[in-house]
């Protein structure tokens, strides 16, 4: 049985998530870092952690899936990180692909919808 495990978080926009202090409602593009526990390697799933009314501001449509988004009150990267952790410790599955999509339910796998190239080896 393979069981998803955190191995770390970042942000492009964010030098030091830890360091972060947003003042007021934000939106951040965080990269959560995940590989099977017991074995070296890991994949990217993006997240967008935001607050519900910076969500609010930035909707484009009268519409919109809340897919691949953390909604918080208020910037904790310790609670961030423990929700994110406790998330990935219960993804578990017989390949890391079925692992992989699980996790993919919380952020936007590297490899979602990815399909080989024709006649690729």
């Amino acid at each position: 049985m393979i069981v998803a495990k955190l191995k770390g978080l970042n942000c492009p926009d964010v030098p030091s998530l830890q360091a972060f202090r947003p003042e007021g409602e934000f939106g951040i593009h965080v990269l959560a870092m995940v590989g099977p526990a017991d074995g070296p390697g890991r994949e990217s799933f993006a997240i967008t952690v935001c607050t519900p009314e910076w969500f609010e501001q930035n909707m484009k449509a009268a519409v919109v899936p809340g897919w691949h988004h953390l909604f918080v009150r208020e910037y904790n990267y310790d609670e961030l990180y423990k929700y994110i952790s406790g998330y990935c410790s219960r993804c578990m599955g017989n390949s890391w692909t079925e692992v992989a999509q699980k996790v993919a339910r919380l952020g936007h796998w590297e490899f979602e919808d990815y399909k080989p190239y024709p006649g690729a080896a």
